[in-house]
């Protein structure tokens, strides 16, 4: 996972998408579409971005600033610029699988399913590079439960 200190010095949404790895073999006309697409928010420290358990409807890139993933109250990592979160909710709305709190005030650029889906029509190479992210984490629990 690449974190603020692998940033370029000239941080901007596009930019920072060219470095989240589910969108880093996307041309910048097809980042530019994602950006686009997508809300840039502020949230202050302390907002919950995303509440375990409850249905998500769209996923989060943070642009500048910190936060932190629990599970069940057990922390699993500190996130910063580049990392995204909530991608399965790109694909269902489904619970969330974590709790996700900013440490500092975040920017972050917020991207809903329905413009999600709307961009994989637009950047098909998105879809394959989705899949292979997915197929990436199933291996990773796979890997954790049985050994």
């Amino acid at each position: 996972m690449r974190t603020v200190n692998d940033m370029p010095r000239t941080v901007t949404p596009l930019t920072t998408l060219h470095h989240v790895p589910l969108f880093s073999s996307c041309s910048k006309k097809d980042l530019a579409r994602i950006v686009k697409a997508a809300d840039q928010v502020s949230f202050k420290a302390g907002r919950v971005l995303i509440e375990q358990g409850q249905p998500g409807r769209e996923a989060f890139i943070i642009l500048k600033g910190k936060a932190t993933v629990r599970r069940s109250g057990k922390k699993l990592a500190s996130i910063g610029a580049g990392s995204m979160v909530g991608e399965l909710s790109l694909l269902d709305h489904g619970p969330r699988t974590a709790t996700v709190t900013c440490d500092t005030d975040c920017d972050v650029l917020v991207i809903s399913q329905r413009h999600f889906h709307s961009v994989l029509h637009d950047v098909p190479v998105l879809a394959s590079k989705l899949l292979a992210t997915l197929a990436s984490r199933v291996r990773d629990l796979d890997r954790a439960v049985v050994g």
